[in-house]
């Protein structure tokens, strides 16, 4: 319940003050006397559909830290913390990038990693994990979230996800106006209700519709990360195994905002708006690769 208040909060947050910035900058008189102002509404969708997919990013990593209560362990002296610090310093280094954050967090098995930049990420294991796989194991799951940061994958899906956005904003308000004013026939200086109708029902469908392309990028983010993985380990067999095991167990519930990152996500209620490919196909990409 906590996860969801501040989800929901830290979204109307955001959009308060993404809509302050378009009255500002004028981008929100996209519907004039003389018609719609594709320019001013273009600029409208830009600043709606980027900015908070951009604040989103920027927040990751202390919202992360905030709602899994993780706890940063680079400085730690227990011998298991030493571990996988030593772990993630590793990898880190084969991958070309510079120390993440470390952390633990209390629950069910997964990891994440997130951060605005690939030089400033963290990556967090839950205890779960830590408590039902080996070490080989968990060195592979770190591998496949170390490979997340090094591909920029918050970064990339940012900019898919804001690409998506500033679509639905722009095309559910050019459709809107068109069907209040053209099939709905609207001749009033302002916007009818056919307009907001319109925008709000095309708001939910187009947003559906670019969901499953986001998803769609995320699951085949998700193959290389394990490919990475199973580079960083020298062979594919330990990702396999990890990910073996994984199947058998129920992944932890992680923050959205943080959950396409995770090393496994529960489904979504069709195929097509799950972040994760299915298990079964990760290991049979592996297998073809060890192959």
């Amino acid at each position: 319940m906590k996860r969801i208040v501040l989800f929901l909060a830290t979204n109307l947050a955001v959009v308060v003050v993404l809509g302050i910035v378009a009255n500002v900058l004028g981008l929100n008189r996209f519907l004039t006397a003389q018609g719609l102002d594709l320019s001013a509404l273009l600029g409208f969708a830009f600043v709606m559909g980027f900015g908070g997919a951009f604040i989103s990013l920027l927040i990751s990593k202390p919202m992360a830290k905030f709602s899994t209560r993780a706890q940063v362990i680079n400085d730690s002296r227990d011998p298991v913390h030493q571990w996988i610090v030593a772990t993630v310093q590793k990898f880190a280094n084969q991958a070309g990038i510079r120390m993440p954050e470390v952390a633990i967090y209390e629950g069910a098995p997964n990891a994440f990693a997130t951060g605005a930049f690939k030089n400033s990420a963290l990556v967090a294991v839950s205890t779960g994990l830590l408590q039902s796989m080996n070490r080989e194991e968990v060195e592979a799951v770190i591998g496949h979230e170390v490979a997340h940061v090094a591909n920029g994958d918050m970064v990339t899906m940012t900019l898919i996800q804001g690409v998506m956005n500033t679509f639905v904003v722009f095309l559910s308000r050019v459709i809107g106006y068109i069907a209040d004013r053209v099939v709905l026939r609207n001749q009033n200086e302002g916007p009818g209700i056919g307009y907001y109708v319109s925008t709000i029902v095309l708001d939910l469908v187009l947003g559906v519709l670019a969901a499953i392309i986001v998803a769609w990028f995320s699951r085949q983010r998700e193959f290389r990360a394990d490919r990475d993985a199973a580079r960083l380990m020298g062979r594919p067999q330990p990702m396999i195994n990890a990910l073996a095991r994984l199947g058998g167990l129920q992944p932890g519930e992680l923050p959205q905002a943080v959950e396409a990152m995770g090393i496994s996500g529960k489904s979504g209620i069709m195929a097509l708006l799950s972040t994760h490919p299915p298990i079964e196909q990760r290991i049979a990409a592996l297998q073809q690769m060890g192959r």
